[in-house]
């Protein structure tokens, strides 16, 4: 399937609420009033992936991610979403890497997110992605479920980390 990743336009906003619906069960997913804030936050940025190419005018929305570039370096993965029915085809390793280079270009060294510890099937997504968990975070959604925080080094490798591997 093909598809575009752009950055997200204000008349996406509801599209992207139902995605999120869809996709995280009540109690991970947002509220409106939740997504709109991390949506419009200063240092935030949304990408939108949508089927097709840059100027096909039917741009279904099949999935978003909502990042953002944090004061101390550190970039903040908030959310990533794709519909079942586009997932295992590149679209939600495309949307996670276009965000990786976006904070890397201004000046990001690492990033970091929270998934749910029941959510196998986006630790092994993270894995590949070479994001290791640094810790679990009790209670952090309000369901009560667990998170664990995965982080990823945005920095080149050196020479002399290649001599470890």
């Amino acid at each position: 399937m093909p598809f575009t990743i752009r950055d997200y336009r204000p008349d996406d906003f509801e599209r992207l609420w139902e995605i999120d619906q869809v996709c995280f069960p009540p109690g991970i997913s947002y509220s409106r009033f939740e997504l709109g804030i991390y949506v419009s936050r200063r240092n935030a940025f949304t990408l939108i992936a949508h089927a097709g190419g840059p100027d096909d005018v039917d741009q279904k929305i099949l999935g978003f991610l909502v990042a953002e570039a944090g004061r101390r370096r550190v970039g903040h993965i908030i959310t990533i979403d794709v519909l079942s029915g586009a997932r295992k085809q590149g679209l939600g390793s495309s949307l996670l890497e276009t965000g990786e280079t976006r904070m890397q270009s201004v000046g990001c060294r690492s990033i970091y997110l929270e998934t749910a510890v029941d959510n196998a099937a986006a630790l092994a997504f993270y894995k590949r992605h070479r994001y290791d968990v640094i810790k679990t975070v009790p209670r952090y959604y309000s369901d009560g479920v667990d998170a664990l925080v995965l982080e990823k080094n945005l920095l080149p490798a050196g020479p002399s980390d290649n001599l470890l591997r």
